[in-house]
């Protein structure tokens, strides 16, 4: 995406404007050892959201929240605690008041 921008003195500015894909990194702590993770969804996320996906050490995980109000990993190839599941989870949403 390019825009173009007229000054007064006549001179014509255009600048490149790249989408971006991923989301804000963000940072968490979970038994003593810090982890820094990317939301890839993010601009869908409302206080409905039930799936996120996230990139984390590399690699995507799916989180899923049930009936319960718990998140949960989909299953897949790289797995993480269960616990750590429910800290990201709770981490998305107090960053977007879910």
């Amino acid at each position: 995406m390019f825009a173009l921008l007229r000054k007064s003195n006549g001179f014509l500015i255009t600048f490149g404007v790249e989408k971006k894909i991923m989301g804000l990194k963000m940072r968490i702590t979970y038994k003593d050892t810090d982890y820094v993770y990317e939301i890839i969804n993010g601009a869908g996320i409302t206080k409905d959201t039930a799936e996120l996906k996230i990139l984390l050490n590399g690699k995507t995980v799916t989180l899923h929240k049930n009936t319960n109000k718990v998140w949960m990993q989909e299953e897949g190839e790289f797995a993480i605690e269960p616990e750590l599941a429910q800290a990201l989870g709770r981490s998305v949403s107090l960053r977007y008041r879910m």
